[in-house]
């Protein structure tokens, strides 16, 4: 079973997510916002990106990088 949720929203917006919806390929406004919040869920955090940022850092300063002339070298 599914429920409907109201929003409000101006009027131009409303005009610009069916522009967007209809240019991305969706049939509906419901389907258009229903795959940006699935997209939305794919997101790393502002907080966890810069914790990966400095934990590479460690590494590559304690030697641990790998030098590689391509990507061959990591197969």
């Amino acid at each position: 079973m599914r429920d409907v949720l109201t929003l409000s929203i101006p009027s131009k917006t409303k005009e610009l997510i069916k522009r967007k919806a209809k240019k991305s390929g969706f049939p509906t406004v419901s389907g258009y916002i229903q795959f940006l919040i699935r997209q939305d869920e794919n997101l790393i955090s502002e907080e966890t990106l810069l914790q990966s940022i400095k934990e590479a850092q460690k590494e590559y300063d304690s030697g641990q990088a790998i030098k590689a002339k391509s990507i061959k070298d990591f197969l």
